[in-house]
């Protein structure tokens, strides 16, 4: 099989006594989608920023197409440059417009020219329906519409893989759909994903593998049906039991 985009080998994190991630392998092959499911507080948006560079991991290694890049002497921004991460909340600068908002990121912190993230931008903005409202500010759309943008800010650079932590949690019920229908889109292109998600169902369609923390490490992983057809760890039983109840 081909080196994996990400691999992530024994890693832990912990937070003063609290251990958040409790030695977790997993590894993300290109054009793959892989959910990382799971109660707040698993683990999942912790796993994710720390192969994005932004929190320190305590003991393991992260490697990106072969190469560790967790080791102090790499340079992160570098790192970055390759890695797409659209957080929870959109992000956005309010008194940018829409398109300022697009290319600074790709400008400023991966070295792109200013021309290229422009044509980009403009090509991907109208992809997702938001051709002429470059000239708006985030107050002007709505959240999903923000949401998007921020997902369009992530692709601007052509990332080696997108991090997507939980993109429709700040969205109201009504909006979720369109920036689902996005990732849809992205998976069908081939972009190579890992994400966590509360949303089950969304997770079943589009991922090749899930992958459900527990106090956090990965107690369970395989294929959408297995996990979500047949759980065999109780905790992953218990979880999913309780997910259904409320939906």
């Amino acid at each position: 099989m081909s080196t994996p985009v990400i691999s992530v080998q024994g890693v832990t994190k912990a937070f003063g006594d609290q251990q958040v991630l409790g030695g977790i392998d997993l590894e993300l092959h290109e054009h793959k989608a892989v959910a990382l499911i799971g109660a707040s507080g698993s683990g999942k948006s912790t796993l994710l920023r720390c192969i994005d560079l932004l929190v320190d991991i305590d003991d393991g290694d992260i490697l990106l197409d072969g190469d560790v890049i967790t080791d102090p002497s790499v340079d992160t921004v570098a790192v970055r440059r390759k890695l797409g991460l659209v957080f929870q909340a959109f992000n956005l600068f309010p008194h940018l417009t829409v398109l300022e908002n697009v290319v600074l990121a790709p400008v400023k912190a991966h070295g792109m020219k200013k021309a290229e993230a422009t044509e980009r931008a403009h090509e991907l903005l109208e992809r997702i329906g938001l051709a002429g409202r470059e000239d708006d500010h985030p107050d002007d759309l709505s959240g999903g519409q923000q949401q998007r943008v921020a997902i369009v800010r992530a692709l601007v650079s052509r990332p080696r893989a997108l991090l997507l932590d939980e993109v429709t949690s700040a969205l109201d019920p009504e909006l979720v759909g369109e920036v689902l229908e996005l990732v849809r889109e992205l998976k069908g292109d081939g972009m190579t994903m890992l994400l966590t998600t509360h949303e089950m169902s969304f997770a079943r369609e589009v991922a090749d593998e899930v992958c459900f923390l527990h106090e956090g490490k990965i107690a369970e992983q395989g294929p959408p049906e297995q996990i979500f057809g047949a759980p065999q760890h109780p905790a992953t039983q218990r979880f999913l039991r309780r997910i259904l109840e409320t939906t």
